[in-house]
């Protein structure tokens, strides 16, 4: 059974960062292509980032520039690099890998 728990939000003031953690376990990330998703109050979810395997990176065009998406091959754990936040990044932001889905974890971005 594939099992995906996030780590990493709060609340932080715009223009500052976060690091978001997905530990998986049920799968290797080697071999498998990670997604990041978010979902913001009263929205749809939508796909932030994904990572490939040989590390090809992809990246939704509201947040390109300003976070990455990386991996911990040995702690199986992919993380995403907030930067530079906007207040339209609060949602909780979810790890993916095909059905299965993380809990999420919750960022706000408010001053």
């Amino acid at each position: 059974e594939v099992q995906l728990v996030e780590s990493g939000g709060g609340l932080v003031q715009p223009g500052g960062s976060l690091r978001l953690s997905c530990v998986a376990s049920g799968l290797s990330i080697e071999h498998s292509t990670m997604w990041w998703y978010r979902q913001a109050p009263g929205e749809g979810r939508e796909w932030v980032s994904l990572i490939m395997t040989q590390d090809v990176t992809n990246y939704n065009d509201a947040v390109e520039g300003r976070f990455t998406i990386s991996r911990d091959i040995p702690r199986n754990t992919v993380y995403l690099q907030m930067n530079n936040m906007k207040p339209e990044y609060t949602a909780v932001y979810h790890c993916n890998h095909q059905h299965s889905w993380g809990q999420g974890t919750q960022v706000t971005v408010s001053s």
